[in-house]
């Protein structure tokens, strides 16, 4: 111990400012845990030990060593200072992210950097603080998961300074299965997505041939949007598309282009709306059929809740949907074999409880009722380009405690497939707000 206490007052003023702040960060994160997340003293105790003890454990061992105040040595300092504040800056505060998918078009574009604000809504403390700094869910490479499970956290959000609003862009964790296995991940683990929140908590929902209504009121369109519908043309045979042409007059991904194994020089295209009326009238192509009259019933994509059960029931689509009432926390609601289907999930797999039918009856966690209270508030999230959309039609409600954060602005924008450096630039994109 006495040696111990000898290598402690060897640290420098400059060590005990980096400890200090450090410290001062990691107890006021440790209340937070014991007092707003609940997470009982052991968790909360855990997490703060650990960090302190990797910090002070990293300078004494440079005192043992007897290591000068070389350049080196002030540059790992300034390093190690730097990747810490930046984590805590992406984990409590920022965070960027970019989109991958025309979901949003126009209102966000494939290609747009941007920063998304963790505190309007709250901060969520990490449920998973084990982790490798600035990835999300795979270590880069993409060699194994970036996260341990061995310390894990319950769902608690600092307070924010605003509620989530009807048509509000926010990112949240996508809340649906897919190929990888995304719901075995931890809740903030899960892929980031990025849409519009058509409905909140206590909101009731239709779509009534495409158009959406929210509480009995329309809601349309953002001015911004420009929506696209797929199509199946039909070009002369041997004739090839330019997907670079496509895109230039006709704002068509290329990286949505396919080439179709069917009878005849098929292709099927993302046209947007707007431009339809032009394609049809310049492009040379034998005939155009709309995906959604082509493809047989039987064949088309399921819509939630039947995505789960695997075959339809309710047989609602994309233009045609509901209606669904988005529970509100501490709301309680009667379980009835017609909404089953639709809060089944937030019961099990969301709230964490066992739901089963005995004898025509509900049975939760082991105990017979036909009533349930929900744990958290719920919100239907869709993309601006509604026909090339995976969204709430498709995997249902997203539970408050997916919710990350609130779109911001744009810092950057890049188009792939402009000419020229210059050019893949968007300029007017620029440090543009979000909305």
């Amino acid at each position: 111990m006495k040696n111990i206490l000898d290598r402690i007052k060897k640290f420098t003023r400059k060590e005990w400012i980096y400890i200090s702040i450090w410290s001062t960060l990691n107890f006021l994160f440790f209340l937070v845990l014991l007092i707003g997340a609940e997470a009982g003293i052991l968790n909360s105790l855990i997490y703060f030990l650990f960090w302190e003890l990797l910090l002070f454990g990293y300078y004494l061992i440079r005192v043992r060593k007897g290591e000068k105040d070389t350049k080196g040595r002030e540059w790992l300092d300034a390093i190690t200072f730097a990747v810490i504040t930046a984590t805590i800056i992406k984990t409590f505060m920022v965070d960027a992210f970019t989109i991958p998918t025309p979901s949003m078009e126009k209102s966000m574009m494939v290609g747009d950097f941007l920063f998304v604000s963790k505190w309007n809504y709250g901060t969520r403390v990490p449920m998973t603080p084990v982790s490798f700094p600035f990835v999300h869910n795979t270590l880069p490479g993409g060699s194994g998961d970036s996260y341990s499970e061995s310390l894990s956290l319950p769902y608690y959000r600092i307070p924010g300074f605003q509620e989530i609003k009807n048509n509000d862009i926010v990112v949240f964790n996508y809340p649906g299965q897919d190929a990888m296995n995304n719901e075995a991940r931890p809740v903030d683990k899960r892929e980031n997505y990025i849409k519009r929140c058509i409905g909140i908590a206590g909101d009731s929902l239709w779509i009534l041939d495409g158009q959406v209504y929210v509480n009995g009121k329309a809601v349309g369109l953002p001015e911004k949007a420009r929506p696209q519908h797929k199509y199946f043309v039909y070009y002369p045979m041997g004739v090839v598309p330019s997907v670079k042409a496509l895109k230039k007059k006709y704002d068509i991904d290329p990286d949505a282009v396919q080439k179709i194994e069917y009878p005849g020089n098929v292709y099927l295209l993302d046209i947007p709306d707007h431009l339809l009326a032009e394609f049809k009238t310049e492009q040379k192509v034998d005939s155009l059929i709309a995906f959604d009259t082509f493809v047989p019933d039987d064949r088309k994509s399921l819509y939630f809740p039947d995505t789960y059960i695997g075959k339809k029931t309710k047989g609602w689509t994309a233009d045609n949907f509901g209606p669904i009432y988005l529970p509100k926390a501490g709301e309680t609601i009667t379980l009835t074999q017609e909404n089953l289907p639709i809060y089944h999930r937030c019961i099990t797999l969301y709230e964490g409880n066992s739901l089963e039918m005995k004898d025509g009856k509900f049975v939760i966690n082991g105990v017979e009722t036909d009533t349930y209270t929900f744990t958290y508030g719920y919100y239907w999230m869709m993309g601006d380009n509604r026909h090339n959309s995976l969204d709430s039609r498709s995997w249902g409600f997203v539970p408050e405690n997916h919710i990350v954060g609130k779109a911001w602005f744009v810092w950057m924008s890049w188009d792939k497939y402009a000419d020229g450096f210059f050019n893949k630039i968007r300029w007017d994109r620029l440090f543009k707000g979000v909305n």
